[in-house]
């Protein structure tokens, strides 16, 4: 399984290019493709989505929060900014349901790349 990250599958389904989107391409075509409950929220709360759109992503499975997933998050959270680092709630959140189901992240965000000392994966992009 591979999850999805709010930008880049805003970009996926905007048909932008980029190493990211050729990404969840495949994971979408493979059946490999999961998305963070705050990533189906963040998806979900734009007023202009079309309905076509929002199926799609709804057919997308979600990674459930586990017991002590909440402790998690803020724990994550205070580690990254004690480190000195720039972080907010939203991608703590998505990369502690990544962290939980052991999955890797898509993303093009550079910010996720604090949350790769506690373990989060960050997928290499395609070589073009």
């Amino acid at each position: 399984m591979i999850a999805l990250d709010t930008g880049s599958l805003v970009h996926y389904l905007a048909g932008s290019r980029g190493d990211d989107v050729e990404t969840i391409d495949i994971a979408l075509v493979e059946s490999q493709a999961c998305l963070p409950p705050v990533v189906l929220s963040e998806i979900l709360s734009d007023p202009k989505l079309s309905r076509a759109v929002e199926d799609v992503v709804l057919q997308i499975p979600i990674l459930e929060p586990t017991d002590g997933y909440w402790e998690r998050v803020g724990r994550l959270h205070a580690r990254v900014m004690r480190m000195g680092q720039q972080a907010n709630l939203a991608d703590a959140l998505i990369a502690q349901s990544c962290l939980d189901h052991d999955v890797p992240l898509v993303t093009r965000d550079g910010d996720f790349q604090h949350f790769r000392t506690a373990g989060l994966r960050i997928l290499p992009a395609p070589r073009r």
